[in-house]
């Protein structure tokens, strides 16, 4: 069985935040109630809870030329995955942010993005060009 990661995170609005990640993200729905929800990203949980406006002060950090929020949760997919998220995304015309390659010719090369959700957490996907380097130092 492959171990899974589980992320509860606070909401401002059940309603827009399941439309995100089911019909934009088209993630899928787990157990929900009237003001939580569970999100199966990629077969990993993350449940959203009703909490009204919240604010995370945070700082942005810098990697190669990059600034990126330090703030952020996301998601390794395969190569086709991710192509086919992108690509999906940048039609709906969503901000996308920092699409790059990482660490290119290095180990842990990988393909990223960024995109919002209606929160205002900042949502990465990315792809190892060698999934053995995930941890590699």
């Amino acid at each position: 069985m492959d171990t899974k990661f589980h992320l509860a995170l606070p909401c401002k609005d059940i309603a827009e935040t399941r439309t995100f990640y089911l019909d934009v993200i088209k993630a899928g729905l787990g157990r929900q109630a009237e003001h939580w929800l569970d999100i199966d990203l990629f077969g990993n949980q993350l449940t959203f809870t009703q909490s009204g406006s919240f604010n995370f002060d945070f700082k942005n950090y810098r990697l190669e030329d990059y600034i990126l929020p330090s703030f952020h949760f996301g998601v390794i997919v395969s190569v086709e995955a991710w192509g086919e998220l992108y690509s999906r995304l940048f039609q709906m015309d969503l901000e996308i942010t920092t699409e790059t390659t990482f660490m290119q010719d290095k180990i842990g090369e990988h393909l990223s993005f960024f995109v919002q959700d209606p929160n205002g957490y900042m949502v990465e996907f990315k792809s190892f060009k060698e999934p053995k380097d995930i941890f590699a130092t």
